[in-house]
Parts: structure tokens; sequence; C-alpha cells
């Protein structure tokens, strides 16, 4: 398989506030070049639109409940990614499209996995082959439908010839890791999530004020810890239902515990929550090899967040090495979008993208439903 391809991996993560579009050059196999990546940023009113209804919908009940809302939403979401894909196309015309969608509801337990997405309408307005629906095969095969990217990562790795093994740690709304093990050419690699991101602090933060983030952790810098509160969280967490689970979505936490809090101690105390979780989990995923230098190479938004990123430090073993996935060459604002490229390839050549060690699915599992355009 060493025929290249263009493939544009468009990625809308769990903060709901736009596109990552990536172009990439791949065989979806062993080779892979960055080709161009852009930002696309929803407009206030889809950005509200996504966030009033992913707090609506807990269940499989609210989601036929909202059915009709969902399928304005779908289709506005999918007439935007259009227009993304319309301007890239000016730069580098791509033969796939891998269109992931807005995920608006995900529960590992029940085994739904939701996307916001039309790949049928996507492929009529851009006379393209589109591949979507990523998670629903996984999820057929006994899995999660979650996390995707490890494939990716263990590729990324072995082409910017990272020392192995490795983590990759991705903050998005949700915090997950992955361990490679070996290069490309096997499948030596596990990961999970680990449980909130940057999604409690963002969602403390557009409750209560006019912003969408916490940019650098400035507001968590001013505020101060309430200790109860950030006891409680722990205590929340550690007694969840899906202890076990390997994927999580965002509804599965909220920030109704930290309700009467100023903005900034909010911020602080969530900020805390947040890093002790990962912090701990890096330390108890990585504690039995005391004797090795960990490198945790950190991609997501949350990376940008000073202050998380120094708390998750101040939490783990001192022998982690916690630095951006950019120092290696690597922009980490578009790992996901590069990696949904990737996936829609691999789908195309009927390749596995879900494995045992990723998402929990019985056997490595190929995924993304393909629509040809006509």
């Amino acid at each position: 398989m060493s025929k290249s391809y263009y493939s544009l991996g468009l990625m809308s993560g769990t903060s709901g506030d736009g596109v990552d579009a990536s172009v990439i050059q791949s065989d979806g196999d062993t080779k892979y070049k960055a080709i161009k990546n852009k930002y696309f940023q929803y407009d206030k009113k889809t950005y509200q639109k996504i966030h009033n209804l992913k707090e609506k919908i807990h269940n499989l009940v609210d989601l036929k409940k909202f059915a009709k809302e969902l399928i304005d939403l779908e289709r506005e979401i999918t007439l935007f990614h259009a227009e993304v894909i319309k301007e890239v196309d000016k730069y580098q015309k791509a033969d796939v499209i891998g269109f992931h969608g807005q995920t608006i509801y995900h529960n590992s337990q029940e085994k739904i996995s939701r996307q916001l997405g039309d790949g049928k309408l996507l492929s009529q307005l851009t006379k393209k082959k589109i591949v979507y629906n990523f998670r629903q095969n996984d999820i057929k095969n006994g899995g999660e439908g979650a996390p995707l990217t490890p494939i990716f990562h263990q590729l990324l790795a072995t082409q910017f010839k990272l020392d192995l093994p490795t983590c990759i740690l991705n903050i998005g709304g949700i915090s997950n890791i992955t361990i490679v093990g070996e290069p490309t050419g096997t499948y030596s690699f596990t990961s999970r999530d680990i449980g909130p991101g940057n999604c409690l602090i963002d969602s403390w933060v557009r409750k209560n004020s006019k912003l969408y983030f916490d940019k650098d952790g400035l507001l968590a810098a001013k505020g101060t810890r309430n200790d109860i509160i950030f006891e409680q969280a722990q205590e929340l967490f550690a007694n969840r239902p899906n202890q076990k689970s390997l994927s999580f979505d965002v509804n599965d936490f909220d920030v109704s515990f930290a309700r009467g809090l100023s903005l900034e101690d909010g911020a602080t105390t969530l900020t805390d929550f947040t890093a002790r979780v990962i912090g701990s989990a890096l330390f108890s995923l990585l504690s039995n090899v005391n004797n090795k230098l960990w490198k945790v190479l950190v991609c997501g938004g949350g990376r940008k967040n000073h202050v998380l990123i120094e708390k998750i430090k101040n939490n783990t073993l001192k022998n982690i090495v916690i630095q951006p996935i950019d120092d290696y060459g690597i922009d980490g604002d578009f790992v996901e979008s590069q990696a949904f490229g990737f996936l829609a390839l691999r789908s195309i050549f009927k390749l596995p993208i879900s494995f045992p060690e990723t998402t929990g699915c019985k056997k490595p599992s190929t995924g993304g439903e393909i629509i040809q355009f006509k």
C-alpha cells in the first residue's frame, strides 16, 4: 500500500466552538505528512445551540425527545462543514473527507455515541467521498466507541522518531492517554479516557461569565481553592458508577457541586480537581516503572492552560516529564483533525481503527461509513 492520498480530517471537539481542518497526505498505514491546518470558528448562535442541546440530553429518551432540534442543528453543522471543505479545497483538493461531526451524546454504558453530521448531505454539497459515523462499528463489536486516535498517535511517535515507550496525553473536553510501546507495524499501544480535561472549567466559565474558557488559566491563577468543594468533587469522582469505562462524555461530569463560589474561586477549585484526576491517572498508569524517565507529550487545547499543566506536574511522579507535543514539531492543536483524516483512509482500505486495548472491542475493527459521491 505505497500510494498516498490527500485526506481532509474535520474535527469539532467537545468544546463545540468550531472545526479543526487538516489536510494530510498518507497511505492510511505507515506514511503520513501534514499539508495544511486551519481552524474555523462557529458563530455564537451555533455555539450556544450545541451547548444548550448537550445540557438537555442525558439519555436515550432525551435523544428522541429533542429529535427535531437535533435534526435542525445537524443540518446547520453539516452546511458549516461544507463551507470549510470549499475553503480548504482552494489550497489542496482532498481525495477523501474524514467527517467526525459534533458529539452531542456519548454513553459508554449504554453503548451509544451520537455525532451530529449528515455524511450524505455533505457528499452532495461538496461532490466528495465522505467517511463519517466512525464509532458505530466499534460499538457493534463490543467496544465503547472511543478513544479512536491511538493508531494515529502510534504513527506520530514513529514518524517523528519519539523515544519509545512514550505517552501522548490529549487534553480536550475529556482527557485521554495513549501509551505507545512500539513503532507502526504492530498494534502495541493502549489507551483510555482519564476523566475531565477542559469540560468542567469551560462549563463553569460559560455559566458564570461571557467568556468561553479560562484563557491561559488566568482566572484560576487569581482564585483560591475551596477545600470542602474540592474534597466533595474527589469523592463524587471516586464513587462514580462507570469507574471501569474506557471512555467518557462531558455529560458524565457537571459543575453543580461548585455553585456559590466566585468565578475565580470556582475556576481554581475545578482546575485543581482536574489536575488531581489527570496527575493521579498518570501516577497509576506509569508508576509500575519507577526507574524509567517517562515523557508525557501533551496535545489539545488544555496544554495552553499553563496553570492546569503546572498543577498536573505537581500531582504526579517526579520521573514523569510533561511537555507540549509541539516541542517535537507536531502541532498540538490539530492532532485529532489529522487523526480523522488518517482514520478515513484506514476505513476505505478496511484497516482497523479500534482495538481491544483502546475501546474494549472484541477484536481489531475497522469503522467509518463511506459515502461515495455519484
